[in-house]
C-alpha cells in the first residue's frame, strides 16, 4: 500500500521543516521538504496540517509483566497503551516470572510477543551470580542488551558480588544496562527508618532510604568497571544531580532519565502518595532541576520510561509495604512535550532522546529516524487545547496513571507501526495487528 502524508511539520535529526511522506508498505519511500505535495496513486491519504509528524518512540526500559504477572499488565494491554503514547517499540526488562535469565524464558517471551503484542518489541537478558557463562550463546541480532541489577530485591537478580560484576562486565557481548542502587546502604537506612517510625515508614522517607549516596555508591561502580573493560554501560533511570557528574565524558558511558523522575519530585509525595512510589525514589526538586538541565547538555543521552505497572491494592502502605513502579508508557511522550511548553528543552531534543538516541544506542537496524528505507514507524502529535488524563483515557490494564490530573497541551494523534495504520485521528485502534521483532546490528 502506497501511503501519503501531507501538511506536516516534520522532526527529525535536529530540524524541523515543512514537509510531506511517502510510505511503500511499510517502509518510508520519500522526504519531500517544502509546501509540494507529491503527485502519483496513493491508497490512504493522511492530511498532518497542523500537526507533528516523528519518528516513533522507542522505549528503552518497560515491564510489562508477562509472563508470571499478568494480574498487573500484559504484553497485549501495554502495547496497546505504548501505542495510544506514540511509542512503537520497546525493550521490556527480565524480571517477570520466570525471570529471562535463561534461553528458554527469553524464546518463550519473543514468542509470546510475536502473537501479542501491537507494536515491535525485544527483551533485555537478565544477569544473576550464576548466568554469566550463557552469554555467548546469545543471538546479539535479537536483543538490545544486557540487564544488570546491580541494586535491587528481585529473587537471584540481584549481582552484589564484586567478582561476579567484573567477569559480567568483562564479558558482555551486548550493552550493559544496570539498574544502579547500593542495596547494602539501602537496608541499613530501612533498618534506621523502622526503629525511628515503625515497621512502615510513611511514603515521605523513601527517597531517604533509597537516597543519593546509595544512588551515587553503586553508579560510580559501575562506571569504574566499565572504564576498566571496556564495556559499553548503559545506566538506567537517574536521580540525583551528584550522578550526573560521571557522564557525558566517554562515549561508552551513558545513562537514561524516566519520566518519573524528569515530571516529579519529592513534594509531590504530600498529593500522589505512593502512587509515584519507584526504585530509585522519586528525589528532591534540585535533582529534578538537574536532571531536565542535563537533557540538553549530552550528560543524559536517553529519555524512557522503567513503565512498570501495579495493581493499586498493591499500591497501599508506606515506604515499606507499598510495591514500587508506575504505569507511565502512555503518557510519556505528551509529558516531553509539555517540558517543551515549560521551556525545558525543544522539540527537536525530545526527538533526539526518545526516538534517534535509543536506536543509536542499542544498535537497532532501521528504526528511530524518518529515512527513506527505514521502517515506517511514525507518531503524529498535535498541540492544541489542554486536556486532562483520567481514568477513562488509561490503556493500562491497571487503570491508574501517576498523571490523573495532569493536564497537556500535545496529543497523539495518530500512531504507524511497520506503514500500518495503528491508531487514527478518529481513535480508532487496530487491535487485530501485531507488531514486529526488532533487528540489532551490534
Amino acid at each position: 500500500m502506497k501511503t501519503l502524508i501531507y501538511g506536516a511539520t516534520i522532526v527529525n535529526e535536529g530540524r524541523a521543516f515543512k514537509g510531506c511522506l511517502t510510505l511503500d508498505n511499510d517502509l518510508i519511500e520519500s522526504v519531500v521538504e517544502g509546501e509540494e505535495v507529491p503527485q502519483g496513486t496513493f491508497q490512504r491519504r493522511i492530511d498532518a496540517t497542523g500537526c507533528v509528524v516523528m519518528p516513533g518512540v522507542i522505549d528503552d526500559h518497560v515491564h510489562f509483566r508477562e509472563p508470571g504477572l499478568t494480574a498487573k499488565a500484559d504484553l497485549e494491554s501495554e502495547s496497546r497503551a505504548a501505542a495510544y503514547g506514540g511509542v512503537t517499540t520497546f525493550f521490556e526488562m527480565p524480571n517477570t516470572l520466570p525471570q529471562t535469565t535463561t534461553l528458554e524464558a527469553l524464546n518463550q517471551k519473543l514468542e509470546l510477543a510475536k502473537h501479542k503484542s501491537h507494536v515491535n518489541y525485544s527483551f533485555f537478558f537478565g544477569a544473576t551470580n550464576q548466568n554469566a557463562a550463557l552469554f555467548e550463546q546469545l543471538d546479539t541480532k535479537r536483543l538490545p542488551g544486557i540487564k544488570l541489577f546491580m541494586g535491587a530485591s528481585t529473587g537471584n537478580m540481584l549481582v552484589d558480588r564484586l567478582e561476579t560484576l567484573e567477569i559480567i562486565f568483562k564479558n558482555a557481548p551486548l550493552p550493559i544496562m544496570t539498574h544502579c542502587e547500593d542495596t547494602v546502604l539501602i537496608n541499613q537506612n530501612m533498618a534506621e527508618a523502622k526503629r525511628l517510625y515503625g515497621d512502615d515508614p510513611a511514603i515521605a522517607h523513601h527517597p531517604q532510604i533509597r537516597n543519593e549516596e546509595a544512588c551515587f555508591r553503586s553508579s560510580a561502580l559501575a562506571v569504574e568497571l566499565a572504564t576498566k573493560y571496556g564495556a559499553q554501560l548503559h545506566v538506567a533511570h537517574l536521580t540525583t544531580a551528584r550522578e550526573l557528574q560521571l557522564f557525558g565524558h566517554h562515549p561508552l558511558i551513558t545513562a537514561e532519565a524516566v519520566i518519573a523522575h524528569l515530571w516529579f519530585c519529592d513534594d509531590d509525595y504530600r498529593t500522589r502518595g505512593t502512587r509515584i512510589k519507584c526504585n530509585p525514589a522519586v528525589k528532591t526538586r534540585a535533582d529534578r532541576e538537574a536532571l531536565r538541565a542535563a537533557l540538553t547538555d549530552g550528560r543524559i543521552t536517553v529519555v524512557g520510561t522503567d513503565h512498570a505497572p501495579h495493581l493499586l491494592s498493591d499500591k497501599k502502605g508506606g515506604a515499606g509495604k507499598a510495591a514500587s513502579g508506575m504505569p507511565m508508557v502512555q503518557f510519556s511522550l505528551p509529558a516531553m512535550l509539555e517540558l517543551c511548553e515549560k521551556g525545558v528543552l525543544r522539540i527537536e531534543r525530545v526527538v533526539e532522546l526518545m526516538c534517534h538516541a535509543p536506536a543509536r544506542l542499542f544498535a537497532v537496524s532501521k528504526r528511530g529516524f524518518i529515512k527513506p528505507g527505514y521502517k515506517a514507524d511514525l507518531a503524529i502529535v498535535k498541540r492544541g487545547e489542554a486536556w486532562t488524563v483520567n481514568q477513562d483515557c488509561i490503556q493500562s490494564k491497571c487503570q491508574w496513571s501517576p498523571m490523573e490530573g495532569e493536564q497537556f497541551r500535545w496529543r497523539v494523534v495518530t500512531t504507524i507501526c511497520n506503514g500500518h495504520l495503528l491508531l487514527d485521528e478518529n481513535g480508532m485502534f487496530d487491535a487485530q495487528y501485531h507488531g514486529e521483532e526488532v533487528v540489532f546490528e551490534h
